[in-house]
């Protein structure tokens, strides 16, 4: 059992199909082991996690609202960039409700902390089953994974998360209902706002790969354009106040992501035709 779960990803593309099962479950039971050991760091600290950083948005000391405000000051804007946070009351109305909000930060913590590795485990799977010329170009793929996967969750964190729950906070239909919202509730939309985004940010990776495999093209990309910008300006308008400022701080980097990905989708697109083009060459050689 200890070979299996330390075996190398050595000829595992001619293993059969039963073998590659087994070979999957290691792979599972190790990304579940490394999630549980970063689960333990979120249940012995969920106090400092909870305080410092899940409700750290619903703090007048969060970095954002301190950056923005000294921002609008140097351009002139005096405080139309400062943000005061909407005091937010916090219910919790089940016996059994902050104990499950334990764990659920604890997993939350435990898959973020441990991403890299379990897409490093995904990668040595599938790693058997592609080429060499295919492996060429994905060199460098776990860090860029990682990299834009924690990048979409500071982008999440620190820009959209504050602009949702104040907005949020604030709205009201009338005055005779009082908004106070319950804990589990809030830490679902953190959850869905931070995690979504940080997969969100894969996008460039994903067109690399898209293109590299020919399923789409740059061309395709910038036909769909125009459409993007609507999608995307109906997002930053949905997250955020209806103000123009906090609208644009929220569209011009996933508007700047959707253009990444059209020049990587180029890069890539170049590559693949290049490297079929001297295929071509060697072809007609040996002919």
């Amino acid at each position: 059992m200890l070979k299996k779960f330390f075996a190398k990803n050595n000829d595992k593309a001619e293993m059969s199909f039963f073998d590659h099962l087994e070979d999957l479950r290691w792979h599972i039971v190790r990304s579940v082991l490394a999630i549980v050991a970063f689960s333990i760091f979120g249940f012995l600290y969920t106090k400092e996690i909870l305080d410092g950083v899940i409700f750290g948005p619903t703090n007048a000391t969060f970095p954002t609202y301190r950056v923005l405000c000294n921002l609008g000051h140097a351009v002139g804007l005096k405080d139309a960039l400062c943000i005061t946070p909407v005091k937010v009351q916090f219910m919790n109305t089940q016996m059994v409700g902050q104990i499950m909000l334990q764990f659920k930060l604890a997993f939350v913590i435990g898959f973020v902390c441990a991403f890299p590795y379990i897409f490093w485990e995904f990668w040595r799977f599938v790693k058997p089953a592609l080429k060499e010329k295919e492996l060429k170009g994905a060199r460098g793929v776990i860090f860029w994974v990682s990299f834009q996967f924690f990048l979409g969750i500071f982008f999440a964190y620190f820009l959209m998360a504050p602009f949702t729950i104040n907005f949020l906070a604030s709205y009201t239909v009338t005055e005779k209902a009082i908004n106070q919202f319950l804990i589990d509730n809030y830490f679902d939309l953190m959850t869905q706002i931070v995690l979504g985004m940080g997969i969100l940010f894969e996008l460039p990776v994903l067109v690399f790969f898209l293109t590299k495999f020919g399923l789409i093209t740059p061309k395709f990309l910038r036909s769909y354009r125009r459409h993007a910008v609507v999608v995307i300006l109906i997002l930053a308008a949905v997250i955020t106040p209806p103000d123009i400022i906090d609208q644009l701080i929220v569209f011009t980097p996933l508007y700047l992501l959707y253009e990444i990905s059209i020049f990587i989708s180029g890069k890539a697109l170049r590559d693949r035709e290049a490297k079929q083009g001297k295929k071509e060459e060697e072809i007609e050689e040996w002919s």
